[in-house]
This record gives C-alpha cells, structure tokens and sequence, in this order.
C-alpha cells in the first residue's frame, strides 16, 4: 500500500513540475500606468507598460491611438529593465487604446492593449502656433525619467496571453492522477478481500 501512494506521488509530482519550465519563460504583462480602464482629467507624459520579463527591443511593437483612430504616440519607446516607457501626445478627448505586441522567450507571441479614457482633451495646435510639433517631442523625450510612479494596479492581460491557464493544466493533471491513484488502491483493497 505504501508503495502504491509512492509511486502516484512520485507520478503527480513529476507531472506538476514538467510544465513549470516553460511557463517561466512566458512573458505578460503585470501593471501600467495609467491603468487599464483608468479615466484621467490630465493627461500623462508617458505610458508605461510593466512586464513579468524583460521584453526585447527588437520584437516589442507599442502603439497609442486616440478618438477616431489618431495616433498619440510622442515617440520611440524607451525600455528599461521590465518596463517599456512611450511618450504620449494628448489630442481629444476620449477613449484611448495602447496596443502592445511581443515575443516571448519562448516564441509565443503575446499581444493585448490597455485603455484609459482622457476627460479633457488638448486643443489641436493652430497653424499660427510658436513652438512647431517637432520641437515639442524632444522636450516630451527628456520628461521621460522624472514622470510620477507607476501605479500599483496590474492591467488585464491582452486576448492573446494565456493569462496562466498552464497551471488549470498542471491542476487538471493533478486531479486526474489522484483520481487513477485513488482508483488503483481502491481496487487493491477490493481484490485483497
């Protein structure tokens, strides 16, 4: 009997511990700032977006829209460690939408968005006005470092990422096995009577 529950035990951990490998190297995000679903009456300098892994230059893609699909990005995004910083460029007011797509180490691809909605908008320059919009970016630029803190509020997770389903998997096999291990000693027992 004691080697039964040794041998299923034996099985159900070797079970558990295969899948934890790869989720590892799946990545997703953890938080942002401005949090999703936030509603802001000033606009932010910049959009930062938290990820469980370092997301790599070369494979993350972050764009920002605006009311009737205006892009709002100020800028190249800036990686730092977990995190990847764009600088914003307000129009309208409205619902905006920050997209994100990147490459695990893993090879899995994930994609998703935040969105927050601005209460008040920022007027479309005049063509009359005396700082032209490419001087205004790299002012915009260097704002990045000083920004206020990141919020604490962790984002949903985009459609793509799996949201940590490859543990219902690793529990659903946990179940399963001691379900068969239970079965086997209750046949046991039956056949020793």
């Amino acid at each position: 009997m004691t080697r039964t529950w040794t041998v299923v035990l034996g099985v159900v951990a070797a079970f558990a511990l295969l899948p934890a490998a790869p989720a590892a190297a799946h990545n997703s995000l953890t938080g942002s700032d401005p949090r999703d679903g936030a509603r802001l009456a000033a606009a932010p300098e910049r959009i930062e977006l938290r990820f469980l892994a370092t997301p790599k230059e070369a494979t993350t893609e972050v764009t920002v829209t605006g009311p009737d699909n205006v892009a709002a990005t100020g800028g190249a995004p800036a990686f730092s460690g977990k995190r990847v910083i764009v600088p914003f460029r307000p129009g309208a007011p409205g619902l905006y939408t920050v997209t994100y797509r990147l490459a695990s180490d893993d090879g899995h691809p994930i994609k998703g968005e935040v969105r927050f909605t601005l209460t008040t908008g920022t007027p479309a320059e005049s063509p009359s006005a005396t700082v032209p919009p490419t001087s205004a970016a790299p002012a915009t630029s260097a704002a990045l470092p000083t920004s206020a803190a990141p919020s604490p509020t962790p984002a949903a997770a985009g459609a793509d990422d799996d949201g940590g389903t490859g543990w219902l998997w690793v529990a659903g096999a946990v179940v399963v096995l001691a379900a068969l291990g239970g079965g086997l000693l209750l046949r046991r027992r039956a056949t020793r009577r």
